[in-house]
């Protein structure tokens, strides 16, 4: 057995549900009190992944980065060791995937090109609103344009949650970051 630990970030514009989506994924818990994240908060989870032969117990540590559009010295230092990015987006409010790509760039700025996955959460408020369907439509072309996996997430209902970061995790040890 294998075991790795690996710097995680998730990033997005504000109140898009970086929070809950990690909340989710290590307490399997949901909270609708919104409190906007300063600077960044450290969770972690220990995922167990077949590679090969092998099992990896890969630990996890979640950077959860407070949205916005400067790429400031703070945000490249928190992002700096990341071996992997989750980015988030706002199904409801389609102007919060615009910045994802930014992130991205940000992120290959300093040196680095990581695996990464696409989080359009929200899904349990979407489907019913006039031009739906165009929205989603600009969401997985921004996942083909990124090369990233897209999940439809909900951090209320915990749809797709663990599978995002799951996937990440995979793709984090295959990439032997």
């Amino acid at each position: 057995m294998l075991t790795l630990s690996k710097k995680v970030c998730l990033l997005g514009d504000f109140a898009v549900g970086k929070t809950s989506l990690v909340r989710r994924f290590v307490y399997d818990y949901f909270d609708d009190q919104y409190l906007s994240t300063i600077g960044v908060k450290v969770s972690r989870k220990t995922i167990s992944l077949a590679h090969g032969q092998d099992i990896v117990e890969l630990t996890l540590m979640l950077w959860d980065l407070a949205g916005g559009e400067e790429f400031t010295p703070m945000r490249a230092s928190y992002l700096r060791g990341a071996a992997g990015m989750l980015l988030v987006g706002d199904l409801t409010r389609p102007p919060t995937f615009d910045l994802l790509s930014r992130y991205v760039a940000d992120m290959e700025q300093l040196g680095a090109r990581l695996p990464l996955v696409l989080a359009a959460n929200k899904v349990d408020l979407f489907g019913e609103g006039e031009g739906d369907q165009e929205t989603l439509a600009q969401v997985q072309a921004l996942a083909k344009t990124l090369s990233a996996p897209l999940y439809l997430t909900s951090a209320l209902a915990g749809n797709e949650v663990e599978s995002a970061f799951r996937d990440l995790g995979r793709m984090i040890v295959d990439y032997g970051a």
